[in-house]
């Protein structure tokens, strides 16, 4: 639950973030002037399909971007300092001891030539001045924390399971004892079974530890399961945010209803999944006016020559003509 000084003070602000990326000599806006709060102990989950910019805005809030992006607008405060998240050296002593990353691929993330004891520990080493014995006492406590044993510690990458790799990178992102994670779609790679085991372990990691996190996903699915609030990206920009509970239960863009209405429900075998048409945008051409309406059912002439401003509409914000002729009974209520 978020208290009311939590909502006074949030512990992270983003702020008109911009990120263009270079390739071939010619600039693609990859996200485009993105606002957003986060408070103390909050879940966010950031929705979209691939290309929406849900892991350039991760990165941009952690200072690690690749060489052929910048910053272009916008900025990025915590605790209400402003962090340089364009400027890798000065970002160092802030990365991982006020915010941490989670990766999608623990096999490409995690060193494969070195025990996994020695992985957990060096950061501890490096950004809070442990010794070694004492660091190595560390990662043990972290290693039995995300569920291994300790003595797992002497194992090297490809000796461990895909569930216990990611493990690990948990107990890595945590070693300096950050505020905020980032998890980049830390599920993806992994059996159902095991990503529902994962995404039980955050949430308890959270509550024990008042971590706020921000989840990167494709899968709405994983929201409704651990995060408090839903943001909707699509073509580098939010076009919804809400409460989990308000976005699955009312969606107001025409995007988040296909979204929700594409997901398997077992409970109902005679709904059928209803597929979004048509493919995300290209972002160096990307279209006039709302970037959605060629795919969308609902679009108007205006959706094609006017981009909607993300506007406040009851508990969240929505970007979308549609508002206009929307009232309390006009939404449509999706069960998925």
């Amino acid at each position: 639950m978020i208290n009311s000084s939590q909502e006074m003070a949030p512990l992270l602000e983003v702020n008109g973030l911009s990120v263009d990326y270079g390739i071939k000599g010619v600039s693609s806006r990859a996200i485009d002037t993105i606002s957003f709060p986060l408070r103390a102990g909050e879940a966010v989950g950031l929705v979209g399909e691939s290309g929406s910019g849900k892991t350039t805005t991760a990165m941009a809030i952690a200072g690690l971007l690749s060489p052929n992006a910048r910053v272009s607008g916008g900025e990025v405060r915590y605790r209400g300092n402003r962090l340089p998240i364009d400027d890798d050296a000065a970002m160092r002593p802030h990365r991982w001891s006020e915010t941490s990353v989670v990766f999608q691929g623990a096999m490409n993330a995690l060193n494969p030539v070195h025990r996994v004891m020695k992985q957990i520990a060096e950061p501890c080493m490096l950004k809070l001045g442990m010794s070694r014995g004492e660091a190595t006492a560390r990662a043990r406590e972290l290693l039995e924390l995300v569920g291994i044993p300790a003595d797992r510690g002497a194992a090297y990458p490809h000796e461990l399971s895909g569930g216990m790799r990611q493990r690990v990178m948990i107990a890595m992102a945590l070693a300096c004892r950050p505020s905020i994670i980032i998890g980049d779609e830390p599920t993806t790679a992994l059996d159902v079974i095991t990503q529902a085991q994962i995404l039980k372990l955050l949430g308890e990691l959270r509550s024990q530890l008042s971590l706020a996190l921000i989840l990167i996903t494709h899968d709405l699915s994983v929201v409704a399961e651990c995060c408090d609030r839903v943001m909707i990206m699509y073509a580098g920009r939010i076009i919804e945010d809400g409460t989990v509970a308000d976005i699955f239960a009312k969606p107001k863009h025409p995007y988040t209803r296909l979204l929700i209405e594409s997901i398997p429900n077992p409970a109902n075998g005679k709904k059928m999944m209803r597929p979004i048409p048509g493919d995300p945008p290209n972002l160096s051409n990307r279209p006039t006016g709302c970037a959605f309406h060629p795919r969308c059912p609902s679009a108007m002439g205006v959706c094609a020559t006017e981009f909607p401003g993300l506007v406040k509409f009851g508990r969240g914000r929505v970007a979308c003509h549609l508002l206009g002729s929307l009232t309390e009974e006009d939404k449509v209520e999706v069960h998925a």
